[in-house]
């Protein structure tokens, strides 16, 4: 095997610490051969697409990257901002300011971003933070909900890039965060932000990401730490029973998926004659396509299409302050006994010593 070249290396040198954020990932443009290059890489994760390879493969490249690239190149381009794709804008923003915010609390620590699919890759990053000096390194998967679509597939990438490197640092991983206080406590915020500015609605939707049912029956926690997140939002909210309501979007495929639909949900309500349906999306912590697209451009059409009137779709965490504080304290927690304080000029060091030295203190 040939391993990856290492960064120039000095005995002595004081050790750093590194954080490295993972979101899911984007095409670099809004169009089908970015696209396809990016769902390639996306649905070639086993993690995602449990068929057997060879069967899913012929499906795959016979089928689905020949006609769904220019659809959802389609989509993107509704959402596309001259900054490029929104995960990666606002993903961008959360990871300057965790910088800030970590700074502020007396961490020397260096932060980067990484997607786990398209770019900036998980490989390069990682490459990048050991070139920093970071013998130590926390990857904080940016899924709040554990699955093994999504945090495993993280892990995933680390340790196949471990497997490239002779000399491997220390790695930590954040789980989940489903029911940490804090992330509560910012997804409130956003919600009563809201509701300050635009009124209360007749019912609230939580819609999180679906995925196939037998996740569910193989032992994936991910469907009940979604609803273990719904339920400590509601309680904050103060709901009532009949005020809000989970659902599940993002469908793909045949296989019968964890219901129900939010799709189908939206439905329903304006079929009911909701006057106000409000749409948040717990697990994902910065507007993506998932959320800009699917959710408040197709999921109000939906809804309106059934009879229901009004529709709100509330922003995700995105960089509200609440959320990078209680960011930051996640990531404070799990970097616990590493070293992430500023490291001591050497000159100060050597001078402490001659000090030590000159009092007859062994150092």
């Amino acid at each position: 095997m040939r391993f990856r070249p290492e960064p120039d290396f000095s005995h002595g040198q004081p050790p750093r610490t590194g954080v490295l954020l993972c979101n899911l990932g984007t095409p670099d443009a809004p169009t089908a051969a970015a696209t396809r290059r990016y769902l390639a890489e996306f649905l070639s994760d086993p993690r995602v697409v449990e068929i057997p390879p060879a069967v899913w493969k012929l499906i795959l490249h016979g089928v689905i990257l020949r006609t769904r690239p220019a659809k959802s190149a389609a989509k993107y381009q509704q959402i596309w901002t001259p900054e490029g794709s929104p995960l990666l804008v606002w993903s961008r923003k959360q990871e300057v300011m965790l910088r800030g915010y970590l700074g502020e609390r007396g961490h020397d620590v260096s932060v980067r971003l990484a997607m786990r699919y398209g770019n900036p890759s998980i490989a390069s990053q990682l490459d990048e933070l050991k070139q920093r000096g970071c013998t130590r390194i926390l990857v904080v998967p940016l899924y709040p909900q554990y699955s093994g679509t999504t945090t495993a597939s993280v892990i995933d990438a680390v340790t196949d890039w471990a497997r490239t490197v002779r000399h491997v640092p220390e790695l930590r991983f954040v789980n989940r965060f489903h029911d940490d206080p804090g992330y509560i406590r910012a997804l409130t915020r956003v919600v009563h932000q809201h509701w300050q500015a635009h009124g209360r609605p007749d019912q609230l939707v939580m819609s999180f990401h679906g995925v196939p049912e037998r996740t569910l029956t193989r032992g994936d926690p991910y469907h009940c730490e979604c609803l273990k997140t719904a339920r400590l939002l509601a309680e904050r909210l103060a709901l009532k029973a009949d005020e809000w309501t989970v659902a599940f979007q993002s469908r793909f495929g045949k296989a019968k998926w964890v219901e129900p639909a939010t799709q189908t949900v939206l439905a329903q309500l304006g079929r009911a004659g909701t006057g106000r349906v409000d749409v948040v999306c717990p697990g994902f912590v910065a507007d993506c396509l998932e959320t800009l697209e699917e959710i408040a451009i197709e999921g109000q059409a939906d809804f309106k299409a059934a009879g229901g009137r009004e529709f709100h779709y509330i922003p995700c965490l995105n960089d509200n302050p609440a959320w990078l504080a209680a960011l930051a304290e996640i990531v404070q927690e799990h970097l616990q006994g590493w070293p992430t304080r500023a490291p001591v000029d050497e000159r100060d060091a050597a001078a402490t010593r001659e000090r030590a030295l000159a009092r007859g203190a062994s150092v």
